[in-house]
């Protein structure tokens, strides 16, 4: 293959892949990043709160928070993406110039790892207002079942270790 041929699949896949880190780096790609060996490892989800026998008002609580998300979610929706494509410019220009600017490389990947505590943190946040609402009893049965689920997570993770090696 010519250098020309080269430079130019280069040039094209590079953006390409590097918008796609980005777009996960800005939780474009969050979904199911508790699932693993086709199940919930940990995780915080409905099933869980299931189990735990909530009162109508409790549940009343939780469906107004989770409406509550879903509202902030959409107000934030568009925002969002002009961000996440003002960043991927940012991303093409560093790649494509002519001589690699390492500042400005590490600039990105700082607002990249920020971004991503950002949302740490208001996942913490959401998920501390909900375990609010539980009773003391609730919440021991909640460790427990996290517990159970680590357990069980860890256990297929080992086996699916051992199989690969």
């Amino acid at each position: 293959m010519k250098m020309t041929k080269k430079l130019v699949l280069a040039a094209t896949a590079l953006p390409l892949m590097l918008g796609t880190a980005s777009a996960y780096a800005f939780g474009g790609g969050d979904k199911g990043h508790h699932e693993g060996f086709k199940g919930k490892c940990g995780g915080f989800d409905k099933k869980i709160m299931r189990k735990l026998d909530l009162t109508d008002a409790q549940k009343d609580q939780l469906k107004e928070m989770r409406e509550a998300g879903r509202e902030e979610m959409k107000g934030k929706r568009a925002e969002k993406m002009a961000n996440m494509q003002q960043h991927q410019e940012k991303v093409q220009a560093l790649v494509l110039a002519d001589t690699f600017d390492e500042a400005a490389a590490t600039e990105l990947a700082t607002q990249m790892v920020e971004k991503q505590a950002e949302r740490r943190v208001a996942m913490l946040k959401k998920q501390h207002q909900v375990m609010s609402i539980l009773t003391e009893e609730q919440k021991a049965e909640f460790q427990e079942i996290q517990q159970k689920r680590m357990q069980k997570c860890t256990e297929k993770m080992e086996k699916h270790m051992s199989k690969q090696g």
